[in-house]
């Protein structure tokens, strides 16, 4: 299955750059385009050295979200999978061949992400249960936090590839949402409309997170704002009201 990659970059374009040479020194990954976003004005010129992928290079006149950025991306995709990659990624091995392969052994499947790692070596958050506000309240530290659901109700947006046709048959990420919550919404939106997603081994990336929402007022005020809106989306309600029959079901 041929793959278009999207990376968006906010001034980082010496880890994007060297994520792109990574990226590009793999061999049978199926690649087909390539599409940088320069989110805002710097002095970057993205380069992709590997014969027969396109490259196309997109700059905003003025900043967007997470959600706009890929999405414009996504109308100069004219492949069968969409790979939205955050510049502080770096593979391990070659994960495209594992997450096509998946693709291609299920065509129920919408959106696969890799393991993620942390630099240590150790398996990071990426994957959680319905984020309910007593679940913020424990992962910011005031309670006990539980262990990783058996099963992904959602995943983090930082490296996930995306089934075009699926993304495209749920209108893309919402958005409505400028930075956070849009990755939850999409799994959401492609549970309920009868799609899977899952964690695809042994396909791996390491992720050096830089928690902005933790240090920077105005990130933590994005990630407070998207979400009280999800909470407040008819998608929130519908979906957890799909996870508790589903487990009720399980049960029974």
């Amino acid at each position: 299955m041929r793959i278009t990659l999207s990376i968006v970059s906010h001034q980082q374009g010496q880890l994007a750059q060297a994520l792109l040479d990574q990226i590009a020194a793999l061999r049978d990954a199926g690649l087909a385009r390539v599409i940088v976003t320069r989110n805002v004005p710097e002095d970057w010129t993205p380069r992709f050295d590997q014969p027969g992928v396109a490259l196309d290079v997109i700059d905003n006149a003025a900043p967007r979200g997470f959600a706009a950025n890929h999405n414009a991306a996504f109308a100069h995709c004219d492949t069968e999978l969409f790979w939205v990659v955050n510049p502080d990624i770096r593979p391990c091995g070659n994960p495209l061949q594992s997450l096509a392969a998946a693709f291609e052994a299920d065509a129920t499947l919408a959106l696969a992400s890799p393991v993620v790692l942390e630099p240590g070596g150790k398996r990071a958050d990426f994957f959680r249960a319905l984020p309910t506000p007593l679940d913020l309240f424990r992962r910011w530290g005031l309670s006990r936090r539980d262990a990783p659901p058996a099963e992904p109700c959602w995943m983090a947006g930082m490296a996930v590839a995306l089934r075009a046709d699926a993304f495209r048959r749920v209108g893309g990420f919402d958005e409505g949402y400028f930075l956070y919550c849009e990755d939850f919404d999409l799994c959401a939106r492609l549970r309920l409309a009868g799609l899977t997603i899952a964690v695809v081994e042994p396909a791996a990336v390491v992720h050096d997170a830089r928690r902005a929402s933790h240090r920077s007022p105005r990130r933590l005020a994005n990630h407070v704002f998207s979400l009280l809106r999800m909470w407040l989306t008819p998608v929130f309600w519908r979906y957890g009201r799909q996870l508790a029959q589903a487990s009720a079901a399980t049960r029974h």
